[in-house]
C-alpha cells in the first residue's frame, strides 16, 4: 500500500464525548435507576444514552462543530483523514446544531436508546415535545407500538426522578398537532413542505424546545435529491430552528464513507461477540453450478437444513433473496416459485404462497403488510424476494439465510450492512450454540464481498507470529525438488468420421446427483465450515440428445450446400439420421456404465462438441508427471508469518506461547494489542501462556500459536524444562506456503489432490522429527484422507533420507502422526535420544491400513 494511504478503522473516526460534565448543568446519576431498568443487561445501550445526554444536556458544547473541533485537535486519525479542520467541519451534516449520530448495530435494540433519550429530555424539562421521524411506514408502526408499550410501563416511569417535568409522555402520530408532553412517531413524509399536515404548523417557533430523533438516519445522509433530501432540509430550516437533533442507525455510511458526527459506536462485531445478534457466515468456495436451478437446489437445501435443525425449537426459518431492482425481483420470485413447485415435498402445495416478493410496486403493497406476520407459524411464507433495500424496521428474528442475487446488492458498506441487518436478530430465548445467518453469495464475488464484509465488521485486531531471523534456533530443512513433466503425444485421427465409425462418444463418468461441499467462512473469526449438499443435474433422454445432434448435423449440411467444391458439400444428416444418432447415444451411455438412460448437461455438451471435430486431422494428448530431481534446502528463517485474532484468543480456540522477550519482536503497530494479550490480569489471560525461561523456548518464532487442545498440550511439553534440554530447536510449521507435501486420496468416488503441511519439526542432533498432531479419535477410526497423508509423508521422507544418504549427509528425518495418548511416550524417547525408533498407536493403525 502506498505510504500516503491508510486504512481507517471506524472506531478511530468516532467523536469522543468527554465525561467531565458540570453536574450543576447535567447530572445523570438520578436517572441511573431508570436507565438500568430500561436497558437491563445491555450495557452498551446505557452507555449510548449517557453519551447522548452528555452531548445534548451537558452544556460543554453549543453545537456539533465545536465537538468536532475538540476531537480534531486530539485525534490523529481525524487529521490524517480530513487534513484540515475546515475540511472536516464541511463534512458535518448540521454543523451549527446540537446534532449527532449514534451507531448501534442493527438488531441490538436501538429503539430502547431512542426512548431513553426522549424520556429523559422530557423529564429533565430540556424539551417540551419529541418528534421521531422514520423512513418507512413499517418502521413508524413498529416504533410507535414499542414506545407506547414503554410509556405505559408504570414501574419504569416510577424510576424517573422525583420532580420530573414529564413522567408519562403520550405517544401520538401526526394526525393531530404535536402538543407538549408528547412523543410523535411519524413517517418523514408528514413534515415535507408540500404535504398538508398540522405538524409543521405546531412546530413553528418551537424548534428550540423540541427534540428531533431520526431513526435510520443514514437516509438523511444518503439523500442527494428527491423527497428524502427534503428530510434534511426540514431539519435545517430556520423557520423551525431545531436545536436538539439525534440520529440513530446501524449503518452509518454515506456509500463507503463513515459519518462525521458519530459520538457513540456499538459495532456489529461487538454485538456478535457479545451474543446479542446472530453470527454471520458467508461463502468462500462453492461448487460450479451450470444453471440457475442448481443454485436454487443448494439454497433450498440450506433452507431445509435450517428447518430441520430449528424444528425442535419451534422456529420456522426464513430465507431472503435480494435483487437489484423491481423487474429482477419479479423474475426471481417467479423462477423460485416454479422451481419449488417441481420439488416432491411441495407436490400438493401452492408454492406461490411460499414466496413473498416485496418492492415499492403497487402490486406488492399488500405483501409489505404481510412482513409483520411471516415469522409466525400460521404464515406459509418461507422465502422473501426483495430489492436491495428491504424495508427497514422489519424486526422478525427468524431469518437464517440471505441470498444476494446480484453483486450490485452487495457493492457498498451501506448495502452490505443493511442487508445483513435483516438477518441479525436472534430468536429469544435461545440456549446453546449461537444462531448463524448464512450469506449465500456466488463465490466469484467472494474476494470483493469478503473485503466489504470485513470492513463492515471491522477486521479483528490481530497480532502476527513471525520468524526472528537472528534467532540461534533457526535451522535448515530438506525438501525434494519436484519437477512437473509434460508428456505430449500427437496422433492422427482415424478418419473423417472416426467418432461415428466407432459407434459411440467417449464419456466421462457422470453423476446425476452430485455430492458437493460449500465452504463457509465466519465473518468475525474467519473460521471455515463445510455444508454438504446434493446437486440434481438436469438430464436429457437419449432421444432428446439425438434430436439435438441431428439438428446440428442438418445445420452443417445447410451451411455447406453452396460450397464451390462438391467435396466440401456434406450430407451428414442423411448418413446419421435421428435414429442413428440415438443409437450412438445409447451405446455411449452403455460404455460409460450409465444405466439410467439419461444424459447430464456436461455430457450433452460432449456429444455436441464431438460434432465439431469431424474435420480435424490430428489431436494432442498431454499427461503431467512429477519427478524428484534432487534435494532443496529450506531455512526456517523463510517461514511465512501467520496471525491470531482477538476473537480467537478470547474464545479459547487458539492459544499463544511467548516469553518476556517476545514483546520486543512484535511489529510496532501491534505492540499495544500484544500487551493486552499477554497481560496476566487482562481479558485475554486464558488464551496466553508465558514461558518463564526463554532458554526453554527453542524456536525462532517470536511467539507460537497453538491451534487446538492437542497442539496446546504438545507445545506445553516442548517448553517443559526436561524436554527442552533434550531438544536443539523446533518449529511450528505454517499452514501453507512453506513445507508442504503433495498427496492424493479419494473422497467417496472422487479422486482428490492436495497438499498438507506437517505441524512440527523437532531437531535433535542429526535427527529431525516431523510431527503431525491428530486427536485420539483417529486411532479408532482414521479417515481416508489421513491414511493417505501418512502414506505420502512416509514415502516423501524416506526419499529425502535416501537422497541425504547418497550425498553423504548425516541428517535424517523421522515422520510420525501423534495423538495425545502417546505424548508422554514420545517425549520420553526424545529425552532418551531414541526418537527414530518411535511409533505412535496411530502410526501402527495407519501402517496396517496400507499393508
Amino acid at each position: 500500500m502506498p505510504a500516503d494511504s491508510r486504512i481507517f478503522r471506524n472506531e478511530e473516526l468516532v467523536l469522543d464525548m468527554p465525561t467531565d460534565v458540570d453536574p450543576d448543568i447535567w447530572n445523570e446519576d438520578p436517572y441511573e435507576p431508570f436507565i438500568d431498568e430500561l436497558c437491563g443487561h445491555r450495557e452498551y445501550q446505557k452507555d449510548a444514552i449517557r453519551a447522548a445526554m452528555r452531548f445534548l444536556a451537558g452544556g460543554r458544547f453549543s453545537n456539533i462543530a465545536e465537538l468536532a473541533s475538540w476531537n480534531f485537535d486530539r485525534k490523529e486519525a481525524l487529521r490524517d483523514r480530513y487534513r484540515s479542520e475546515e475540511s472536516f467541519r464541511n463534512q458535518l451534516l448540521l454543523p451549527d446544531k446540537l446534532a449527532c449520530s449514534l451507531d448501534i448495530a442493527t438488531g441490538a435494540g436501538k429503539s430502547y436508546v431512542m426512548y431513553g433519550v426522549a424520556a429523559i429530555m422530557l423529564a429533565e424539562g430540556l424539551v417540551d415535545r419529541v418528534l421521531i421521524l422514520c423512513p418507512t411506514l413499517t418502521i413508524e408502526a413498529g416504533l410507535r407500538e414499542k414506545f407506547r408499550e414503554l410509556s405505559s410501563n408504570a414501574d419504569l416511569n416510577d424510576l424517573l426522578p422525583a420532580g420530573s417535568k414529564i413522567r408519562n409522555p403520550s405517544v401520538i402520530s401526526a394526525a393531530g398537532s404535536l402538543i407538549n408532553g408528547s412523543i410523535c412517531v411519524e413517517n418523514y413524509h408528514a413534515v415535507l413542505e408540500h404535504v398538508s399536515s398540522s405538524i409543521r404548523e405546531s412546530l413553528e417557533g418551537q424548534g428550540s424546545r423540541t427534540l428531533v430523533l431520526n431513526d435510520e438516519t443514514h437516509h438523511v445522509w444518503n439523500a442527494p435529491g428527491g423527497k428524502v433530501h427534503e428530510w434534511k432540509n426540514f431539519l435545517a430550516d430556520d423557520e423551525f430552528d431545531f436545536r436538539y437533533i439525534l440520529g440513530v442507525s446501524g449503518t452509518c455510511y454515506v456509500n463507503d464513507d463513515y459519518f462525521t458526527d458519530v459520538i457513540f459506536r456499538y459495532s456489529l462485531r461487538q454485538a456478535i461477540e457479545e451474543r446479542f445478534v446472530k453470527r454471520i457466515e458467508y461463502i468462500a468456495e462453492m461448487p460450479e453450478t451450470s444453471a440457475i436451478e442448481e443454485k436454487w437446489q443448494l439454497v433450498h437445501q440450506r433452507h431445509s437444513d435450517n428447518k430441520r435443525r430449528l424444528k425442535s425449537r419451534g422456529i420456522k426459518p426464513l430465507t431472503i433473496l435480494v435483487t437489484k431492482d423491481i423487474r429482477s425481483c419479479k423474475q426471481v420470485a417467479q423462477d423460485l416459485i416454479e422451481f419449488l413447485s417441481d420439488l416432491p415435498e411441495y407436490e400438493d402445495v401452492d408454492t406461490s404462497k411460499l414466496v413473498l416478493p416485496v418492492t415499492s410496486a403497487r402490486e406488492h403493497q399488500p405483501n409489505v403488510a404481510e412482513l409483520s406476520r411471516v415469522d409466525q407459524s400460521e404464515s406459509a411464507v418461507e422465502f422473501i424476494v426483495s430489492v436491495a433495500m428491504l424495508s427497514e424496521g422489519w424486526d422478525v428474528k427468524n431469518v437464517f439465510q440471505i441470498v444476494p442475487h446480484e453483486e450490485r446488492a452487495f457493492n457498498s458498506k451501506l448495502l452490505i450492512s443493511q442487508i445483513l441487518g435483516r438477518g441479525l436478530r436472534r430468536p429469544e430465548p435461545w440456549v446453546g450454540k449461537d444462531p448463524v445467518v448464512t450469506v449465500f453469495n456466488h463465490d466469484a464475488w467472494s474476494v470483493r464481498i469478503r473485503q466489504l464484509v470485513n470492513e463492515v465488521l471491522e477486521i479483528e485486531r490481530r497480532v502476527t507470529s513471525r520468524i526472528d531471523p537472528s534467532s540461534p534456533f533457526n535451522f535448515e530443512l530438506h525438501h525434494l525438488d519436484y519437477t512437473r513433466l509434460e508428456d505430449v503425444s500427437e496422433f492422427a485421427k482415424k478418419g473423417e468420421y472416426r467418432l461415428f465409425k466407432n459407434g459411440y462418444v467417449e464419456l466421462p463418468t457422470q453423476v446425476e446427483a452430485e455430492d458437493v461441499s460449500i465452504g463457509y467462512v465466519d465473518a468475525t473469526t474467519e473460521q471455515e465450515t463445510q455444508f454438504r449438499g446434493v446437486i440434481e443435474h438436469k438430464t436429457w433422454s437419449a432421444a432428446e440428445i439425438a434430436r439435438q445432434m441431428h439438428n446440428r448435423l442438418r445445420a452443417i449440411d445447410e451451411e455447406s450446400k453452396d460450397a464451390d467444391d462438391p467435396e466440401d458439400r456434406t450430407a451428414y444428416s442423411s448418413k446419421f439420421t435421428a435414429a442413428a444418432c440415438e443409437e450412438i447415444v445409447r451405446k455411449s451411455l452403455e460404455k460409460a456404465n450409465v444405466t439410467s438412460g439419461r444424459v447430464i448437461d456436461a455430457n450433452r455438451q460432449r456429444f455436441l462438441q464431438a460434432l465439431g471435430t469431424l474435420r480435424r486431422k490430428s489431436a494432442k494428448r498431454v499427461v503431467y508427471k512429477l519427478r524428484a530431481e534432487g534435494l532443496k534446502i529450506l531455512s526456517t528463517s523463510d517461514r511465512p508469518a501467520d496471525s491470531i485474532s482477538a476473537a480467537e484468543i478470547r474464545r479459547g480456540s487458539k492459544t499463544i506461547y511467548h516469553t518476556e522477550g517476545s514483546a520486543g519482536l512484535i511489529a510496532e503497530e501491534q505492540q499495544e494489542f500484544f500487551a493486552e494479550v499477554v497481560d496476566p490480569d487482562g481479558d485475554f489471560a486464558a488464551g496466553q501462556v508465558l514461558v518463564q525461561n526463554a532458554l526453554d523456548f527453542k524456536t525462532p518464532l517470536n511467539f507460537v500459536i497453538a491451534d487446538a487442545t492437542p497442539e496446546r498440550r504438545f507445545v506445553r511439553a516442548l517448553v517443559t524444562r526436561q524436554n527442552a534440554m533434550a531438544i536443539d530447536a523446533w518449529l511450528k510449521n505454517s499452514a501453507a506456503r512453506f513445507y508442504g507435501i503433495e498427496f492424493a486420496w479419494k473422497k467417496g468416488d472422487h479422486p482428490k489432490r492436495g497438499e498438507f503441511s506437517p505441524d512440527f519439526f523437532v531437531l535433535q542432533g542429526d535427527v529431525c522429527i516431523v510431527v503431525e498432531i491428530k486427536s485420539d479419535d483417529e486411532i479408532a477410526d482414521p479417515s481416508a484422507e489421513n491414511v493417505k497423508k501418512y502414506q505420502f509423508a512416509r514415502d516423501h521422507f524416506e526419499a529425502v533420507n535416501e537422497k541425504l544418504r547418497s550425498e553423504g549427509e548425516l541428517r535424517r528425518y523421522h515422520f510420525t502422526m501423534l495423538t495425545p495418548a502417546n505424548f508422554n511416550t514420545f517425549f520420553q524417547k526424545v529425552r532418551e535420544r531414541e526418537p527414530t525408533g518411535f511409533m505412535s498407536e496411530l502410526d501402527v493403525v495407519l501402517r496396517a491400513q496400507l499393508d
